[in-house]
């Protein structure tokens, strides 16, 4: 053992199964583990996620099996399978998805054996096991989406030319995740391409249940969502593209090209959409640019958020806002070569000036980085220090970006000092969400 994390970005497997399941519009979750599991994840992850809730049968109402000693020493697959018919029969859902915790996955409990006995009786079925000991809730949400493709997503030969699946955004874990897959699911609408994101409202089940229908599948994260599309490609031979998450103006254009090369799209269009969408953007930023210009709202900026968010939101504020990244912190546990990547991906922004690069996840040491990297002030009167500030990060980084003199904006999970709906910072349309709410964080005075 290592030691122990104070206040982790992430929960268990289970959690971020379960965090997946529940955000599909009609779909039941049915919890086999021990007591006390569903509720604390709902607690300790939704509620971290700009209050985003339980959803259609989510939080304190998902069905779970509750097993206790008695299912450990004998087995807990007749338990799961009462468990099963009783919420078929008092549930009404379109979609049923068995997740496992940790107790039920220890003593091997089959839980295919007993989802395939509810086959065929009418809403699809599904099980997958997501021990918590297995991983993050990351892993949770892959062994999620890939099980469902695997077991729900219908048999088709058809293939839609400019058809796509969307995905990459965790429920929960990325807060902003329904208001950015809204915003790229309208980018790709203006060059003629259908995105099923499965997420948002007017989508669900039945989306899901046709996704093989796709021509490609986009997956708007390098680091998540990446073992989902490998278990779709094995399933239906449908290619993906994995992509950065794009914030702003630069990263939408770049995002657009990629995904017409990727389809052959026609790439006129693409340029006559970026071109408007562009005017459009910058037609809204100029008329704050008078006292962002008078005023000098150039910022020095850390930004503490996880892989998949983490260098788009440093991306943009260099590349689009001119701000000056100082550093970055990525809150994810991920392996050596995606640190790697993720170094070598800062080497491309602008200004030259490559911010300090850190993965912690411990709240407690990230304040350390902040400190280090900004000395709080002394009460000294003259002092080398970086001015103005402002940190981009969850909602833990408050009080530390008020010990160094710095506003703040909460970006990444958790969030919990502000509310989110639909909103979202991608693409274009986010990215001027992101400018108003950054600049009246700096005229509200926080």
């Amino acid at each position: 053992m290592n030691g122990f994390v104070e206040r982790p970005r992430f929960s268990c497997t289970l959690g971020g199964a379960l965090s997946t399941v529940t955000a599909i519009h009609g779909t039941v979750p049915i919890v086999h583990a021990a007591a006390g599991c569903g509720g604390n994840l709902f607690t300790a992850q939704l509620g971290g996620s700009g209050y985003y809730g339980s959803g259609y049968c989510g939080g304190l109402s998902a069905p779970g099996s509750n097993v206790s000693e008695h299912e450990i020493v004998f087995g807990g697959e007749e338990r799961l399978a009462e468990q099963i018919r009783t919420t078929l029969e008092i549930m009404e859902g379109e979609c049923y998805v068995v997740l496992t915790g940790c107790m039920t996955d220890i003593i091997g409990d089959d839980i295919r054996s007993a989802v395939q006995e509810f086959r065929g009786t009418g809403a699809p079925v599904a099980g997958v096991e997501t021990g918590g000991f297995k991983g993050t809730s990351y892993k949770g949400y892959d062994l999620a989406l890939s099980a469902l493709f695997r077991q729900v997503v219908a048999e088709t030969d058809e293939r839609a030319t400019n058809r796509v699946n969307l995905w990459g955004l965790v429920p929960g874990l990325d807060p902003f995740f329904r208001g950015d897959l809204l915003e790229l699911q309208r980018l790709l609408a203006l060059v003629g391409v259908q995105a099923s994101t499965f997420f948002v409202p007017g989508e669900g089940v039945r989306d899901l249940v046709e996704a093989g229908k796709a021509a490609a599948n986009i997956v708007v994260s390098q680091q998540h969502g990446i073992a989902a599309a490998e278990a779709f490609r094995e399933r239906f031979g449908t290619p993906y593209l994995a992509l950065e998450l794009p914030i702003g103006p630069s990263a939408s254009a770049r995002f657009l090209r990629q995904v017409a090369e990727f389809l052959g799209l026609d790439g006129q269009l693409v340029e006559r959409v970026i071109e408007r969408e562009t005017a459009d953007y910058y037609r809204f930023v100029e008329r704050v640019a008078d006292f962002y210009c008078d005023t000098d709202l150039q910022h020095y900026v850390a930004v503490v958020g996880n892989a998949t968010s983490a260098l788009p939101y440093t991306r943009f504020l260099a590349e689009d806002l001119g701000w000056l990244p100082s550093l970055v912190v990525v809150t994810d546990n991920l392996p050596d070569e995606e640190r790697s990547r993720i170094a070598l991906s800062l080497d491309s922004l602008p200004h030259g000036g490559k911010p300090a690069l850190v993965f912690e996840t411990d709240a407690s040491v990230i304040a350390g980085h902040l400190t280090r990297a900004w000395r709080p002030s002394g009460g000294e009167r003259y002092q080398k220090r970086f001015a103005p500030a402002f940190v981009l990060g969850s909602t833990l980084e408050q009080e530390p970006a008020a010990a160094v003199g710095a506003r703040h904006l909460s970006v990444s999970y958790p969030v919990f000092n502000r509310v989110i709906v639909n909103r979202g910072y991608a693409g274009f349309h986010g990215a001027l969400h992101l400018v108003e709410d950054l600049l009246s964080t700096y005229f509200g005075g926080a």
